[in-house]
């Protein structure tokens, strides 16, 4: 029916995984909101380059595969 995720499983970049309504790019409120953190809290990991963002225009955009790498990098690092 759907994709079955498991327990404890890491989550993947790959585009197959990517849920067709969600969109590609991201405002930094939609990021924020979908990370669970404040939007000063990502600025913070845009600044560190730990969140990776393409801009344009004026406006900053993150990648939905950059939130998902980024979640992928928590859980490696917390699990080290």
């Amino acid at each position: 029916m759907g994709c079955n995720p498991q327990i404890g499983g890491n989550i993947e970049t790959h585009p197959q995984n990517h849920h067709p309504d969600e969109p590609e790019l991201l405002t930094v409120k939609e990021a924020s909101e979908k990370l669970r953190i404040s939007k000063w809290t990502l600025y913070q990991l845009i600044r560190s380059r730990r969140l990776a963002t393409i801009q344009i225009g004026r406006r900053r955009l993150i990648p939905a595969a950059a939130v998902q790498a980024l979640v992928q990098q928590l859980q490696q690092e917390s699990t080290a």
